[in-house]
């Protein structure tokens, strides 16, 4: 299993696991991504979101069979490394986001407010929405 930065060849398997996931997959550009691959198979992907004002890492996603093995744990490593500032996102799974650095916030970031057609389902109180520092 490696991880490296998207090409724009993998842009159709990005949205097809982003889609699978209900990821947010709005203006998906293949440049904002790292992706996890085993034997040449996109496993995991993740991404570093540009907005006016922030930069929120999101569409973290990991292939069900390969969940728990540290995919996930490395591409957001990986994105970390190549971050600058502040970066948000909001979770359902904050525990796993902890141990990178990153704190439950209570002011939320208009750019951080989802659109409702992939929050359907998803009640609003289970949805935390997270900083870590710039270093």
């Amino acid at each position: 299993m490696g991880i490296r930065k998207a090409k724009e060849a993998d842009l159709p398997q990005i949205i097809e696991l982003a889609e699978k996931y209900d990821l947010d997959s709005e203006d998906m550009l293949a440049s904002e991504f790292m992706v996890a691959e085993d034997e040449g198979k996109i496993i995991g992907i993740g991404r570093l979101r540009k907005h006016e004002d922030i930069v929120e890492l999101c569409s973290l996603g990991v292939l069900e069979e390969y969940r728990k093995s540290g995919v996930g744990k490395e591409l957001v490593l990986n994105l970390l490394k190549n971050a600058e500032g502040e970066i948000y996102l909001a979770t359902i799974i904050p525990d796993f986001f902890t141990p990178f650095g990153f704190k439950k916030v209570d002011q939320i970031p208009a750019a951080m407010v989802k659109k409702a057609h992939w929050c359907v389902g998803c009640k609003k109180e289970n949805c935390t929405v997270m900083v870590r520092p710039a270093s």
